[in-house]
């Protein structure tokens, strides 16, 4: 079963959003946040951040996290292919995006407003996760998932 991080990136009250390539394994063409898989014996806000600076190029003094939520879990099937997802979300602040840039995993990235998400074709939960996310962090839950993984790094 893939474990992997979605991070949601927000700058000025707009959040990040990528346009995946034609080159990466699945959901080619929709749109997304950062994310990546998570390799075994890494803990997922590790990974996080090394999307972070892989598919972006926001190292950490650049973002600060604000939200850390419960692992979502379903299946898809994407190329004829059945995936088994846990995603770890969350949910960061970036600072400074004047060193902003995208890598081969995607072709365009726009920042929009929160509520346009559904406007998109994005992979799959991608919309709803940003909803959950950002209902939360407003309702001021997730501070103890974030203190709680801040304490294991």
């Amino acid at each position: 079963m893939p474990r992997v991080v979605t991070c949601v990136v927000e700058h000025a009250g707009k959040i990040l959003v990528l346009r995946r390539s034609q080159s990466v394994r699945t959901y080619k063409g929709l749109w997304g946040g950062v994310a990546g898989y998570i390799e075994t014996g890494e803990e997922p806000l590790h990974t996080a951040v090394k999307e972070l600076r892989e598919e972006v190029g926001l190292v950490p003094q650049q973002v600060r996290l604000l939200w850390s939520g419960e692992t979502i879990s379903f299946s898809d099937v994407d190329g004829g292919v059945q995936y088994d997802w846990v995603i770890y979300p969350f949910f960061f602040h970036a600072n400074d995006i004047g060193s902003l840039r995208i890598d081969w995993e995607h072709t365009e990235y726009r920042w929009i407003d929160p509520k346009a998400i559904r406007s998109l074709d994005t992979v799959p939960h991608f919309a709803e996760t940003v909803e959950k996310i950002l209902e939360e962090w407003r309702m001021g839950k997730g501070g103890d998932a974030v203190r709680k993984r801040e304490e294991k790094d």
